[in-house]
């Protein structure tokens, strides 16, 4: 995704914020969820960049920010996120490549949005991207692959990842998972390429008896357009096996003689499913764009676990020579989920961002996101939330900021 250096940057800005829709895993007295906006300041500070030697490169995003609200104190919150990617070629035919993605937040906007500085998607590392309360979170995802080339147009590769996901509401889920993958490639010429893989997926949960373990076989196509322009696919199936405590209902006699509405049962599913992705990006000398989209499964978000999701991503960013940085994204996830509580869940979100540098390095910085909840089948999971940021920064360097 990215064809020379980036200077590593670093940044601190100050700003006013007002947040909608900050929710607790709680309820009001007349039975509704509890959720209150709020006026406040905002701090936020980080390093990006990349930088390669002879046989190894390595590429860094970190960001950190911490949040006072006027009103719902409760809120205040020190939030944290990295993303890093490190290669070292060993000889002319291995290369072992690592990942890490880290963090914790309360709130969550735009975790699995492309970076130019990290040379890897981080919407392929599960990490948790449609959390529905206020709550405290962290997560853990390390990748590693490693390739055999063993040829000039043949490689062969094999890499394993391990996720762990934890939420501090008792009222929510974490997850602990495991995923082991290998494929071959073929390069059919100098700009494109063929090739089919296997991955096992294992999610554990906490606070509740269930598990999930699927097996994937999928072919891939990647081509490379132009220079700065390039695309991958793949697609196949999915065979899911679940295993969860749900809690169904009872013939009305019984719960008339017993006094309860429901009894829980261990269901086992198993069931085949589109394992598809895809993903189109161009690389700019002032930014880059994307487009990504993918079929499979997800962890969930805490409220809702093991779910069948489809999710379609896109963003911009653009940096000027001098004094300009705009960057906006946006996407749309659709899930089913086959987990403890069955039904359909679904969510819009969208940010934009700006930066004027004035001077010296020094900056105006303004942004806005915003996330839809919905699901048809449970009415109080609809709401929307918003968040909007204005302030100053101060990032050393030539080229404009790009906060977010």
């Amino acid at each position: 995704m990215t064809d020379s250096q980036i200077r590593f940057q670093p940044f601190a800005t100050f700003s006013a914020i007002y947040d909608t829709g900050l929710a607790t895993v709680a309820v009001t007295e007349q039975g509704n969820l509890a959720t209150g906006s709020s006026y406040g300041i905002g701090a936020s500070w980080g390093i990006s960049g990349t930088h390669a030697w002879a046989h190894t490169k390595i590429g860094l995003n970190y960001r950190g920010d911490t949040d006072v609200h006027s009103q719902k104190t409760y809120y205040n919150a020190v939030n944290q996120a990295l993303l890093l990617g490190i290669s070292h070629q060993f000889s002319r035919h291995t290369i072992l490549v690592l990942r890490e993605s880290a963090g914790y937040f309360s709130r969550n906007f735009g975790l699995t949005g492309l970076n130019e500085a990290v040379p890897f998607d981080p919407g392929s590392s599960l990490l948790p991207a449609t959390d529905f309360f206020d709550n405290r979170t962290a997560y853990l995802t390390t990748q590693g692959d490693f390739t055999f080339q063993k040829s000039s147009r043949l490689s062969f590769n094999i890499g394993a990842d391990g996720v762990i996901n934890r939420r501090q509401s008792a009222a929510l889920y974490g997850v602990v998972g495991a995923i082991a993958r290998g494929d071959v490639q073929y390069r059919l010429s100098r700009k494109s390429t063929i090739g089919g893989g296997y991955h096992f997926t294992y999610f554990d949960f906490t606070r509740v008896f269930g598990g999930t373990a699927a097996h994937s076989f999928t072919a891939s196509y990647s081509l490379r357009l132009t220079r700065r322009v390039e695309f991958s696919a793949y697609g196949g199936g999915m065979r899911v096996e679940s295993k969860f405590i749900q809690t169904v209902p009872v013939d009305p006699t019984i719960a008339a003689l017993l006094g309860i509405q429901g009894a829980q049962v261990i269901v086992h599913r198993i069931s085949w499913t589109p394992d598809l992705a895809f993903r189109l990006s161009r690389t700019f000398s002032k930014g880059l764009a994307y487009v990504t989209g993918r079929r499979g499964i997800t962890p969930g978000n805490g409220l809702f676990l093991t779910s069948y999701m489809t999710a379609v991503n896109g963003g911009y960013t653009y940096t000027g020579r001098r004094r300009w940085s705009i960057g906006a994204g946006g996407g749309y996830t659709r899930s089913e989920s086959v987990g403890n509580i069955a039904g359909l869940y679904s969510g819009f979100t969208g940010e934009v961002s700006v930066t004027r540098t004035l001077r010296h390095g020094l900056s105006v910085v303004a942004s806005y996101s915003g996330r839809q909840y919905h699901s048809p089948d449970f009415s109080n999971y609809n709401r929307f939330i918003y968040q909007t940021r204005i302030g100053v920064a101060f990032a050393p360097g030539e080229t404009p900021l790009r906060v977010w």
